[in-house]
């Protein structure tokens, strides 16, 4: 039970359309290069640095390394996508909710990782390859169907697709050199505030 209460605060990148989102909610990628206190500098990919505080009751979320044996017909997983030019949905990364996450964010949107790339959070309603696990298949990768309430989407996962999974973090690993995401809210002052933050432990995803 102390589990499952725990994984179900847990921070998830998928989850921007939440109220945090409504209340001029900001997303934060980058590495960390300085940390004071509760406080963070934060540099993005694209070598912009922002300043991220955290609440007093910050939940800490590790992202951690998985692999596409992990996903399973009925799995419940996210993947940021990118549209190809044939027509086709290209998975970047794939994260996979542990089962007291189950339902977090459902449903097809656009996403901020790259222009017009979507999140698609549902239900692994198939696996290309039909053994009922995502094995990758030669060189190509697999193919998975994944279901939500509005419908369903099919998206390739190459093998060189990022796959991760969630796990309780903690706050010592928010230090210097610690890749981290975090769903901010802009405060009076112009500071961002962020009450949840996930950080890679021994997984690089896509920023």
């Amino acid at each position: 039970m102390k589990l499952r209460t725990a994984l179900g605060a847990l921070c998830v990148v998928a989850t921007i359309g939440s109220a945090a989102a409504q209340q001029q909610g900001v997303r934060v990628r980058g590495t960390i290069e300085q940390a004071d206190g509760p406080m963070f500098t934060v540099k993005s990919p694209s070598g912009d640095t922002v300043k991220l505080k955290m609440a007093d009751d910050v939940k800490v979320t590790a992202m951690v390394k998985a692999s596409l044996a992990d996903i399973k017909t009925g799995s419940f997983v996210g993947a940021t996508a990118l549209l190809e030019e044939n027509g086709r949905w290209r998975a970047v990364e794939v994260h996979i909710f542990p089962e007291a996450m189950r339902g977090t964010g459902e449903g097809d949107r656009p996403n901020d990782y790259r222009p017009k790339s979507t999140m698609t959070n549902g239900t692994v309603n198939n696996v290309a390859n039909g053994s009922g696990a995502a094995t990758v298949t030669k060189e190509e990768g697999t193919t998975l169907t994944l279901k939500y309430k509005e419908g369903e989407k099919t998206i390739d996962v190459p093998p060189d697709a990022v796959i991760y999974t969630y796990a309780p973090g903690t706050k010592d690993e928010l230090k210097p050199g610690a890749i981290v995401s975090a769903a901010a809210t802009k405060q009076a002052d112009g500071s961002l505030m962020t009450a949840r933050i996930n950080v890679a432990r021994g997984v690089v995803p896509p920023m």
